[in-house]
C-alpha cells in the first residue's frame, strides 16, 4: 500500500523515486517485519501464556525434551502476520505471483493452525491425522500447480541446474509436480522443527538464497547473463521473501535456545509451503533439494527409518528420527546440534547459489 502511495507521490516529490527500487523496498520489508516482532513479540508471548497455548511433547521423544512441555507455541501466527503486513506495505500488489505465494502460505497456515488448536484442545501431541493433513496440503498445492499451468506468464518447462541444454516440458504433469514440491517442502520444514531455532535458522538461509534466485529471474538483464529463465512476474516476490526473512529473524530472537516460544505447525507448514511456491515461481525447483538440503535430510531420515523398521520387523537405522534426535541421543548437546546443522545449511545454500553461474 505504501509502495502505491509513494509511486503516486513521485510526480510531486522526486525523493520518492527511491521506493521504486526493489532492493530498497526489500530492506524496508525485512526491517518492518522484524520490528513487528520486537514491538509485539513479548506481548504476544505473554498473551499465548495467558491463554495456555502451550507445547505438548510427544511421549516417544528424547527424555531431555520433557522439560520443553508447557512452552508457548503458535509463534507462526505472528511470523505470518509480520511477513504479510510488510508485504502489503512494500510490494507492488498488482503482481499475481505475490498473491499466489500469500495464498499458498496463508492456507497452509490455516492447516497448521487447526492442527495446533486440536493439540491444545486435547492436551496431547496428536492433532490432525497424517492423512487429513496430506489431503488438505495436496488440495491446496494442486490448486497452485493448476494456476501456474494455465498462467500466460509461466511455462511448464523443468530446467535442470548446471546443464542448460537439459530441460523437460512437463505440460499437464507440471501440476502434480508442483504439488509434490510444495507438500514436500512444507513437511520437510515441519519435521526439522524439533529443536530451539533449528528450523528458523535454515529457513532464513534458504529464504535469503531464494531472494537471489527470484530477483535474478525477475530481472531481464540478469536472467540473460546467467542464462536462466526470465519470469517477469517474479521480481516482486523478492519483497515478500525479505518480509519472511525479517519475520523469522525476529521470531528467532525469542526462539533461540532456550526457547521462549515455538512456531508450531502454523509456522513450519506455512513457511515450507512459501519456500516451495517461491522455488516454482523462480523456476528453480530442483535447486531446492540443495538449498533446502538440511530439510531434505531430516525428511529422508524419517522415511528411511520408517521404511527400514517395517521391512526388518523393528530394526532401526538411526537411534531416533528425525535426524537431529539421532545426534542428541549420541550425546551432542542441543546447541551443538543446532549450530552444526546451521553450518550445513549455509554450505548447502552456497552450493545451490553456485549453480547460477555454473552452466
Amino acid at each position: 500500500m505504501l509502495y502505491h502511495l509513494f509511486s503516486y507521490l513521485t510526480e510531486e516529490v522526486t525523493f520518492f523515486n527511491v521506493f521504486k527500487y526493489l532492493s530498497f523496498r526489500s530492506i524496508l520489508a525485512a526491517f518492518t517485519s522484524m520490528s513487528i516482532w520486537f514491538a509485539f513479540g513479548p506481548k504476544f508471548i505473554r498473551l499465548i501464556k495467558d491463554f495456555q497455548i502451550q507445547q505438548y511433547i510427544r511421549e516417544e521423544g528424547p527424555e531431555s525434551h520433557k522439560k520443553k512441555s508447557g512452552t508457548p507455541t503458535m509463534g507462526g501466527v505472528l511470523i505470518l502476520a509480520a511477513a504479510f503486513i510488510s508485504t502489503f506495505l512494500w510490494c507492488d500488489l498488482r503482481q499475481p505471483a505475490v498473491w499466489l505465494t500469500v495464498f499458498c502460505g496463508g492456507l497452509y497456515a490455516a492447516i497448521g493452525f487447526h492442527d495446533d488448536f486440536l493439540k491444545i484442545k486435547r492436551k496431547h501431541n496428536q492433532g490432525l491425522s497424517a492423512r487429513q493433513k496430506l489431503l488438505a496440503q495436496f488440495a491446496i498445492a494442486l490448486a497452485v500447480g493448476w494456476y501456474l499451468y494455465q498462467s500466460e506468464w509461466f511455462d511448464t518447462v523443468l530446467y535442470v541446474p548446471v546443464i542448460k541444454e537439459l530441460n523437460f516440458d512437463l505440460g499437464l504433469l507440471y501440476i502434480p509436480f508442483a504439488a509434490l514440491v510444495i507438500v514436500g517442502a512444507s513437511n520437510a520444514v515441519n519435521l526439522t522443527d524439533g529443536l530451539d531455532g533449528l528450523a528458523a535458522g535454515p529457513m532464513v538461509i534458504a529464504a535469503l538464497s531464494y531472494m537471489v534466485f527470484i530477483y535474478c529471474a525477475g530481472n531481464a538483464k540478469f536472467a540473460q547473463y546467467l542464462q536462466i529463465t526470465f519470469v517477469p512476474e517474479a521480481a516482486e516476490v523478492t519483497v515478500l521473501l525479505a518480509g519472511v526473512v525479517g519475520a523469522v529473524m525476529g521470531f528467532l530472537w525469542y526462539n533461540t535456545y532456550p526457547a521462549q516460544i515455538f512456531m508450531g505447525d502454523v509456522g513450519s507448514l506455512s513457511l515450507g509451503a512459501i519456500l516451495g511456491a517461491v522455488a516454482l515461481v523462480a523456476k528453480q525447483e530442483l535447486v531446492l533439494v540443495v538449498v533446502g538440503g538440511l530439510f531434505v535430510m531430516e525428511a529422508l531420515s524419517v522415511i528411511i527409518q520408517v521404511g527400514y523398521f517395517k521391512l526388518t520387523g523393528g530394526r532401526r537405522v538411526f537411534r531416533m528420527a528425525p535426524l537431529h534426535h539421532h545426534f542428541e541421543l549420541k550425546g551432542w548437546p542441543e546447541p551443538k546440534v543446532i549450530v552444526r546443522f546451521w553450518i550445513i545449511a549455509v554450505i548447502l545454500a552456497m552450493i545451490g547459489l553456485s549453480t547460477l553461474k555454473v552452466r
